[in-house]
């Protein structure tokens, strides 16, 4: 007889302290995206690891643009200085999967105006225009509704117009405990779960018969913003507001074969 099992194929248990293990994590650096207020940093002030976790710290503080050009149509780079800074590390290059199930055990700040994501993007992001690559959000929690975890799918439409699926939970104590932030997805469906309590459940197909990224490989991405377009005004009574993990896991099926008894 044969049954599926799941094998832990990778992971990071954040041992060893200094910065994140560099055969798994890149940074990424500057004003990124959804016009939000923190500038990336690859400093160990906002991304390090120490005993056992790995804490990305967002920060209240003045921080010029390097990148600065006033002549250039674009946030990143018009945007001459902000007053927060945070961290923002992602797999790819390094790791990437195509079905499987993730579990991220975390603690999430709180604070009005904090936006911590851990989520996926298909591996081919950087080649084609969003969204047509798919995007995977395990949780996202936004601080002025303290407790509300939202998973989410993102994908084009034939049209290449944004199509997003979104359910949410809620939970006391995202900021005073650690709870597993998790995705279940094979080639039919991903479910979203919190404590290995499913929440919300996206059939893949609904995403279309051709080029469905869902069922291509992606690759994690875990960043703690402030502000932009979704978390909006930023308490600075609450810094420095601190995204704590504790590990994070992937597994995939596999084949196991028994002979009959």
């Amino acid at each position: 007889m044969s049954a599926q099992q799941m094998k832990l194929v990778w992971q990071d248990e954040f041992e060893k302290s200094g910065k994140p293990d560099p055969e798994k994590w890149s940074y990424e650096t500057g004003f990124i995206r959804n016009l939000e207020a923190q500038y990336y940093t690859s400093r160990k002030k906002n991304v390090r690891v120490r005993n056992g976790k790995l804490i990305i710290t967002a920060r209240n503080e003045y921080f010029e643009n390097p990148d600065y050009d006033p002549e250039i149509n674009d946030y990143r780079i018009n945007t001459p200085e902000t007053n927060y800074t945070s961290g923002s590390i992602h797999t790819s290059g390094k790791f990437d999967f195509k079905y499987g199930r993730v579990d991220v055990r975390a603690s999430l700040p709180g604070g009005a105006g904090s936006w911590p994501a851990i989520w996926m993007l298909g591996s081919n992001f950087m080649e084609v225009d969003y969204p047509e690559a798919g995007e995977i959000d395990i949780m996202e929690h936004v601080g002025k509704i303290k407790g509300e975890i939202h998973g989410s799918v993102h994908y084009a439409s034939r049209d290449n117009e944004i199509v997003s699926k979104t359910d949410t939970t809620f939970i006391e104590s995202v900021s005073e405990e650690f709870h597993v932030y998790s995705i279940d997805w094979n080639s039919d469906r991903i479910q979203f779960l919190v404590d290995n309590k499913i929440y919300h459940t996206f059939e893949i197909e609904a995403a279309g018969a051709n080029n469905n990224p869902f069922r291509k490989p992606f690759f994690i991405l875990i960043n703690l913003a402030l502000g932009g377009k979704w978390a909006g005004k930023i308490d600075d009574s609450n810094f420095p507001q601190k995204f704590i993990i504790d590990y994070v896991r992937v597994y995939q099926h596999v084949e196991s074969k028994k002979a009959d008894l």
